[in-house]
């Protein structure tokens, strides 16, 4: 089972993918992409480390998401990647121009074959106006064709809001 899980900033849609993941009879793997670059980010790290379940293993990939899924993929393993707005970001950012599209479609090419139950979880950024920059507008771009893939890849798509989930697909 592939999982996307979408919706805004402080929407819920952690606590919706990670009661997703408790409900799972297979062993937990939370895939972090989040990069503490300065004491805000941090606070929002150490509060989702605190929500989250002790004896979830946590993995931390900052850049290269298909291979730290290929590394734990196995059938009786549940893997919860929060989140994936962060990882656009991440590559976006890098000196490589090419990487983002590299690792994408790498995602996108191997999600198929992985055994595990995996859910995405990924920030909706695109029902507000058209960003000012040209950084932002390609965040904004990336982001919502990242999802579309993914969508067609994943089995279910849940939206979430204010707490209430609403099932896409």
């Amino acid at each position: 089972m592939k999982q996307l899980v979408l919706g805004g900033a402080r929407s819920g849609k952690s606590r919706h993918a990670e009661k997703l993941a408790e409900k799972s009879t297979k062993s937990v793997f939370y895939l972090a992409t989040a990069n503490a670059g300065d004491s805000e980010m941090s606070s929002r790290i150490a509060l989702h480390q605190q929500q989250r379940p002790a004896h979830w293993q946590l993995i931390e990939e900052e850049l290269f998401l298909a291979k730290a899924l290929q590394k734990i993929d196995a059938i009786d393993h549940c893997i919860l990647v929060d989140c994936l707005t962060l990882w656009v970001s991440n590559l976006l950012c890098h000196n490589n121009a090419q990487l983002l599209a590299e690792q994408k479609a790498t995602l996108i090419n191997m999600l198929p074959n992985l055994k595990s139950d995996i859910i995405f979880v990924s920030n909706e950024v695109g029902h507000g106006i058209v960003p000012m920059g040209e950084l932002n507008r390609r965040f904004v771009d990336e982001s919502g064709w990242l999802h579309q893939d993914l969508t067609t890849a994943c089995d279910k798509v849940d939206f979430v809001m204010a707490g209430l989930p609403l099932s896409l697909k």
